[in-house]
């Protein structure tokens, strides 16, 4: 089963070869890592993409919560959450070709971010289901190089943390 581990780490160099490591340490392969800054500079946001049993998924958090610069983990698939990925794909775009690019772009709600006489570049936004079906009627058209930022993810509404947040943290996050 697919799950998203949202892992809020202290913002300094070496934590994310940190839990990088733990991860291929431990067998465990990483479908997907973003990290990014929060509204706290000191704070990154990570969201990893996993596969493995609830018994896998509940070491992985448990080995997690042991790095010191890890703060908060949450299993974001315990509850209801957003996830989000952006793609960027260059097309040959030639012809008639062009303007079925442009109908598939419009349709999937993307919007072309370069173009020159041969080839479109579209970015598009979504969940997984979304990108993977631009990306099959793109194909035809003759894909030419594609990039994934890999998922990001946000809970909808408060959930249960798999650890409890570590007691110095609940006085600098307010929690």
């Amino acid at each position: 089963m697919e799950h998203i581990i949202s892992v809020m780490v202290e913002n300094k160099f070496g934590v994310l070869s940190r839990v990088a490591g733990l991860f291929s340490g431990r067998g465990f392969n990483i479908d997907s890592l973003s990290v990014g800054p929060t509204i706290d500079p000191t704070v990154s946001m990570m969201t990893l993409v996993t596969r493995g049993d609830d018994r896998i998924v509940e070491q992985i958090i448990k080995q997690l919560n042991k790095l010191i610069d890890v703060i908060k983990v949450i299993d974001l698939s315990e509850g209801a959450f957003v996830a989000r990925e952006t793609v960027l794909i260059k097309i040959s775009a030639k012809g008639e070709d062009r303007a079925e690019a442009l109908r598939i772009t419009d349709i999937f709600r993307a919007r072309v971010v370069d173009s020159t006489p041969a080839t479109y570049t579209i970015e598009v936004t979504g969940d997984t289901n979304k990108i993977e079906a631009i990306i099959n009627l793109l194909k035809p058209l003759g894909i030419k190089d594609l990039v994934r930022t890999g998922r990001i993810a946000i809970a909808r509404e408060e959930i249960k943390t798999a650890v409890q947040d570590k007691p110095q943290d609940k006085k600098r996050f307010g929690t």
